[in-house]
């Protein structure tokens, strides 16, 4: 409704109603509010980051789905009140909604850390209901998020992910997400990070064959796991943006830096693929090779005295038997995908061809 005459419009513009349930913005609106609040923000020497939920800060059983080696579970919840995480703690029973959430260790850490550098968004594919009791786990006081809370319901394209609903400009956004194809056009913003999987639905839900950490009674390292990793990352790409800030930011962006970080991953690796892509294929047209050159590894077809690691499927290959010969590592595919999930290098003895051979007889 126009508020100079009452008379009807129609609807156009980008709706956020997870911020108002009437609220709407078009598209001149939507870039100026962004350009003041970025240059606001970059005052402040802070980003934006958006962070999914499930599988990522937390995982969430419906308790249906808990087996009986998961019962043990109930008797180890934290307290509630008012829906809201009032203990600090990590494991609750949602029995109003027949849910069980654990959050991720480390969470509550990283998100203090991490709203010093960002202004945080939750962004999940779960709907309205849900986002916001998650966001009560998280953040009970409202410090972290505010009314930045965004579910399915949202967004602007079905079963998709998109910065459309996020007053914040491309060039200073991030996203941390378990799920690379919920972003098919923000890919470069995005900081893939390992699935938590705490409760055995979630391992059947993704097919894996391994016991979940709840059935182990195990959990992630609060140190060492992979929101502490992904922390890291994060204050790197951070200090990348506002370093010699003297010089102006306008022209700055986050993603150039993102990539800055992961080139350093794995600097100084020259890398020979034996037997891994199709015969026929172009090697450095395969996602491996290209994910290996974006992790700052060098790749070549032939060996030479410079390879200092060989990927194959299988020892008895020649350019395998070349690596054993010459004292080089010869390693299988995982340890590529470790360190692009991990955001770290990974120790080459655990993804030795043994490791992958005991892994392929326990799957039998």
């Amino acid at each position: 409704m126009c508020f100079v005459c009452g008379q009807k419009l129609e609807e156009t513009g980008v709706s956020f109603r997870y911020i108002h349930k009437e609220m709407r913005l078009n598209e001149d609106e939507i870039s100026r509010l962004r350009d003041s609040d970025s240059r606001f923000l970059q005052r402040q020497r802070k980003l934006y980051l958006v962070l999914d939920l499930d599988h990522t800060l937390l995982n969430t059983t419906i308790l249906r789905d808990l087996k009986p080696e998961e019962e043990y579970l109930k008797s180890h919840t934290h307290s509630l009140q008012d829906g809201c995480n009032v203990s600090g703690g990590s494991l609750f029973l949602l029995e109003f909604m027949q849910m069980m959430t654990k959050l991720r260790p480390f969470v509550h850490s990283f998100l203090k850390e991490a709203s010093e550098m960002f202004v945080m968004y939750i962004y999940t594919m779960g709907d309205r209901n849900y986002a916001r009791q998650m966001a009560k786990l998280l953040d009970p006081k409202g410090e972290y998020f505010g009314d930045r809370v965004i579910s399915r319901d949202d967004g602007t394209v079905r079963h998709e992910k998109s910065l459309d609903v996020v007053l914040g400009q491309e060039s200073a956004v991030l996203i941390l997400d378990d799920t690379e194809n919920a972003w098919p056009k923000h890919k470069d913003n995005l900081i893939v990070i390992e699935r938590y999987h705490f409760f055995s639905s979630s391992c059947r839900q993704f097919d894996h064959r391994y016991k979940s950490l709840s059935e182990l009674k195990s959990d992630e390292s609060e140190p060492d796991g992979a929101l502490a990793t992904v922390l890291k990352v994060l204050k790197q790409a951070h200090a990348l943006f506002f370093e010699n800030v003297d010089e102006g930011i306008s022209n700055r962006d986050v993603r150039l830096m993102l990539k800055q970080v992961r080139k350093e991953i794995l600097k100084g690796c020259k890398i020979v693929f034996s037997r891994v892509f199709p015969t026929k294929a172009k090697p450095e047209d395969h996602p491996l090779w290209k994910m290996a050159e974006e992790l700052g590894a060098t790749c070549a077809t032939e060996v030479d005295a410079s390879v200092t690691h060989v990927v194959a499927m299988d020892v008895g290959t020649e350019k395998a038997r070349w690596a054993v010969r010459e004292k080089k590592y010869v390693v299988h595919r995982g340890w590529i995908d470790a360190a692009n999930y991990l955001w770290m290098k990974q120790p080459e003895e655990n993804f030795g061809l043994e490791q992958l051979k005991k892994q392929l007889t326990e799957e039998e």
